[in-house]
């Protein structure tokens, strides 16, 4: 193996340690949900905004970062994120709703910071593989998710501990990463102080929040970011619902998260063969339809290949989306902006999700209304994302004027 070689996979593995932390801690509370809403006496209403506190912030770095007189650089943000995150879920261990609510929050901020730094890094160190290294970053999150919904209650049984017990071990993977990019963090921070002054952001955030195509980008990442937390909000509470027992419902949770992983995977490989990527956006729309219909008024013995189906979309959709990215901005600096816009805007879009579809099961009783609206937006999805699917780039140099040529030479 070559030293290039080696040194790209590593970069790689640095990347995949930190995405899977940056899930589990919304991806843990729903196969658990039911009891820390009896803990605490919630009601539906607040028990989606348990889960919509942190979307509230996933992306609330990026809608800041432009204002920043000398913005952290991606390594130092990295650290950061996971040290915030370590405190976001050790504060929700404590006996009383505040610290529950107030740990969530901190925890979503934790997650937007590496949210938004982790694009920007695939777009500036893996210029010429982005849909591929993307993939691998989405898969990475699709696992964390996946084995922390699986392993919730299980762990929980085995020890028989309460709720408290799988959501404080999701301290030690972050304290890990964290551990692990700081002495790239302290590298990154001596070579800025010795460059000097960063260039500023805000000419390029003013480009890319005036343009029609960062906001195509934008719409289809919070759009599909909101089907996918709905998913981890209240798939298992559905299925519990028809019957299905606080185990297995958490099991199709980690079914849809585990398969996320093909579709995400799937991307760098279908890209290849088309023109551009709308047509992943067609199959991302078809397949997450299909799927929550299925999981909502198929037979409950089916459940397991709606949830299949739904992960497959999922994950064409999250890796697509995040994909949109890099492809779509010019340079790393670009990417930087309109990786905090799409995130910024997109998860607050993202999180109305979770807490509409609560307030309306509320309202009515069931699942059939919220599920239709659902439903409704898989539909709309299409809308942002097939012009967001076509092959342009955001913030590309104005071609050089070819000089007239003068009629009397």
């Amino acid at each position: 193996m070559t030293a290039r070689r080696a040194g790209l996979i590593g970069s790689v593995l640095l990347i995949v340690l930190v995405a899977v932390n940056l899930r589990p801690a919304i991806s843990t509370v729903g196969p658990v949900l039911t009891e820390i809403q009896d803990a605490f006496h919630l009601s539906g209403t607040a028990a989606g905004a348990l889960t919509t506190l942190p979307l509230v912030f996933f992306g609330s770095y990026g809608l800041v970062a432009p204002f920043l007189r000398r913005a952290p650089r991606s390594e130092s943000l990295l650290v950061i994120a996971m040290g915030l995150l370590i405190a976001g879920l050790l504060l929700r261990l404590l006996d009383a709703p505040f610290p529950l609510f107030a740990g969530s929050l901190v925890a979503g901020i934790a997650i937007s910071i590496g949210n938004i730094a982790m694009p920007a890094i695939i777009k500036r160190d893996h210029p010429d593989s982005i849909t591929t290294v993307t993939a691998v970053y989405t898969l990475a999150v699709s696992a964390g998710a996946s084995i922390s919904s699986g392993l919730a209650v299980p762990v929980e049984d085995a020890f028989g501990s309460s709720w408290r017990l799988p959501l404080g071990l999701l301290a030690v993977p972050a304290a890990a990463a964290g551990l692990i990019w700081l002495p790239k963090a302290l590298r990154a921070a001596r070579d800025a102080r010795s460059a000097g002054s960063a260039p500023p952001a805000r000419a390029a955030a003013a480009v890319v929040w005036r343009a029609g195509l960062a906001w195509q980008v934008t719409v289809f990442m919070g759009l599909q970011s909101l089907l996918a937390y709905v998913v981890l909000g209240w798939l298992p509470t559905i299925c519990q619902d028809r019957g299905m027992s606080d185990t297995s419902a958490g099991y199709v949770l980690a079914l849809t998260a585990a398969i996320q992983a093909v579709g995400s995977l799937g991307v760098p490989m279908l890209e290849r063969r088309m023109r551009d990527q709308r047509p992943l956006v067609v199959l991302t729309c078809t397949l997450a339809f299909i799927g929550f219909a299925g999981t909502t008024w198929a037979p409950i013995s089916s459940v397991w290949l709606w949830a299949v189906v739904l992960g497959i979309g999922q994950g064409l959709g999250f890796a697509t989306a995040l994909s949109f990215i890099g492809l779509r901005a010019h340079d790393a600096g670009v990417a930087v902006q309109l990786s905090g816009m799409a995130q910024g805007v997109g998860y607050v879009i993202a999180a109305l999700g979770p807490l509409a579809i609560g307030a309306l099961h509320d309202a009515t009783g069931g699942w059939s209304v919220p599920m239709a609206a659902v439903l409704a937006i898989c539909a709309a999805l299409a809308i942002p994302g097939l012009p967001a699917g076509r092959n342009r780039t955001l913030g590309s140099p104005a071609p050089i004027p070819t000089p007239e040529v003068n009629a009397a030479n």
